[in-house]
């Protein structure tokens, strides 16, 4: 038989009657037919294997690409084009994204095409799993390769809609890329039809007709339109989904507390847990604690590059309310979610003032100067000057200077963090420690949290400000204790719920792209090697990734690339 190179590039081989499912081998079409209750389990258990490989360029594309994290420095790695926006059509980990969801969308697809529907509820189950994955795989790749659903979907493009693999593989000739109208209509018919027939719930590291839900409620949220100028019809659809998620009581919020602890908890203990790629620990052993996500965001036991960490501007929204502090026998969070952040405090424990100072043209740096205190007068030391430090809020410490260049600068007195290169090393754990000491880490695609804040936003584009007021406050002051708005309405609306998205969101893939779908532009002014002062408007070429070239290399077909400019 020959062999071919389907789903689009993505270098998954299939012979003619053959389906691969990774890392079982394949299994002739013929056997699977006449004894399907052999071959379901093992088929579908090799669809959800792909998404194991699939899960790492998803979060790089995601969150690099946002404005929560900063790299100590530039990077030869493939990944350092995502943070820096020096877009190329010639990297292995933009491949690798396109080339694993197109596998999944392959198995998915050979199993949905092999499989009568109606069998049984078991049968109808899996088959639905099928259409979730598959109808995640085109939101997730239409929403890196297409641009936002707000501009022109008619004909701006998508991604190539190719559902299994073709009966004349000798002479196939496969579809350019659909319309982001159209890839988008594809993703809602998969998850609806997976929600369909899913009705067994096997926890969440299956797909569940939950999982469906929560993931339309998101699809539907990124078709709704801008705050300025929102979509009705799918704003209603965005509410609609999130309500069958947040009142089916399958799912419940974890109290603060425990909350603090999210990462610590696999899937299968966590009850805010929807849906999420399940790793284990033997996947996890030697270098791969280095390469994982979590790898580069903290050290972990002499493990993991900790070559990222929180930007500062992360660091200023965690502190809105109040300054969360991490120093031993001190520590205190205000904000629960700075729980998953960790400064790698010095053992000398030197007392520091740290601020951040314009450092030349269009350059912020972090300074950590020595303080010395006498009586009621503390006073810092940078650069053989001495100033003498003006409390803003002498309780929590935080002060500030007026600096040799003329300028005032607000900063906190806290320990010495160790640096890499000239930068504080605040770690990010909120992809490591899942049950153990080390970087394991299950993927989060949806949980209850995320819900809530998605029916926030479309109830507040359907102008139903009291409602969103609820559920934004309540995924609010469960992180921080008497901190929840008195009031929403359209002059503050989406400055409130993109916040509270940023913050709950982070380190999960989604501030870049939440940052765009909404029309609004991103800024990085805080310290780190990027182009601090660039502003990515959503209408930039480079809001989308280009189609790997190694895809439209292999490709059976036309494969339009993105624009190359605006």
């Amino acid at each position: 038989m020959k062999k071919i190179v389907i789903a689009l590039l993505a270098s998954a081989v299939f012979s003619s009657c053959d389906i691969e499912r990774l890392p079982y081998g394949s299994m002739d079409s013929g056997s699977i037919v006449e004894d399907p209750a052999s071959s379901l389990e093992s088929l579908l258990n090799g669809t959800y294997g792909q998404l194991k490989a699939w899960s790492d360029p998803m979060h790089r594309c995601g969150e690099y690409a946002g404005d929560n994290i900063m790299i100590r420095g530039s990077s030869t790695d493939a990944f350092y084009e995502f943070l820096s926006y020096s877009r190329s059509p010639n990297n292995y980990r933009l491949t690798q994204f396109w080339d694993s969801g197109y596998k999944a969308i392959a198995q998915a697809s050979n199993i949905i095409n092999m499989i009568e529907e109606g069998q049984n509820a078991e049968f109808d189950n899996k088959l639905g799993e099928c259409y979730y994955v598959r109808g995640m795989m085109y939101f997730y790749l239409v929403r890196a390769f297409g641009r936002p659903y707000y501009q022109s979907p008619e004909t701006n493009l998508g991604v190539p809609i190719v559902n299994g693999t073709p009966a004349n593989v000798v002479d196939m000739l496969l579809p350019d890329r659909s319309s982001v109208k159209e890839t988008y209509e594809q993703a809602v018919a998969d998850l609806k039809k997976g929600a369909e027939l899913m009705t067994i719930d096997n926890g969440p590291v299956y797909a569940s007709k939950g999982a469906a839900h929560a993931m339309l409620s998101r699809v539907y949220l990124y078709m709704s339109g801008t705050y300025g100028a929102p979509n009705r019809e799918y704003a209603e659809l965005a509410v609609a989904y999130a309500d069958s998620v947040i009142n089916g009581g399958v799912y419940s919020l974890l109290p603060r507390e425990q909350f603090m602890e999210y990462n610590t908890y696999a899937p299968e203990a966590n009850p805010e847990t929807i849906f999420a790629v399940k790793r284990v620990a033997s996947e996890y052993s030697g270098s791969d604690h280095y390469y994982g996500v979590g790898g580069m965001y903290a050290n972990i036991g002499g493990q993991g590059w900790g070559e990222m960490y929180a930007s500062a501007k992360y660091i200023e929204l965690l502190n809105e309310t109040g300054r969360n502090d991490w120093r031993p026998g001190r520590y205190n969070m205000v904000d629960a979610r700075a729980a998953f952040i960790e400064p790698t405090y010095a053992q000398s424990g030197q007392e520091v003032f740290r601020f951040i100072k314009e450092d030349g043209e269009n350059v912020l740096n972090y300074v950590q100067a020595a303080i010395t205190r006498s009586g009621n007068t503390i006073t810092c030391t940078e650069d053989g000057q001495t100033y003498t430090l003006t409390p803003v809020n002498a309780v929590q410490e935080v002060y500030k200077i007026v600096y040799k260049d003329g300028k005032t600068y607000t900063g906190v007195i806290d320990n010495f963090i160790t640096l890499n290169r000239v930068y504080p090393q605040f770690y990010i754990v909120k992809c490591s420690r899942e049950g153990e000491d080390s970087h394991l880490h299950s993927p989060v695609i949806s949980r209850l949290g995320e819900v809530y804040l998605n029916r926030a936003e479309a109830l507040a584009k359907l102008g139903r400000y009291g409602e969103a007021l609820e559920d934004l406050n309540l995924i609010r002051t469960r992180s921080i204790v008497n901190g929840a708005y008195t009031s929403l309405d359209a002059s503050n609306a989406a400055e409130r719920i993109d916040k509270e998205r940023q913050l709950e969101l982070a380190y999960q893939a989604e501030r870049s792209y939440d940052v765009f779908r909404n029309g609004k532009a991103l800024t990085r002014e805080y310290p780190g090697p990027h182009a601090q002062f660039e502003v990515i408007q959503p209408t930039d070429y480079r809001v989308t990734y280009y189609i790997p070239q190694d895809a439209i290399n292999s490709y059976a077909g036309r494969l339009t690339q993105n624009p190359t400019s605006n």
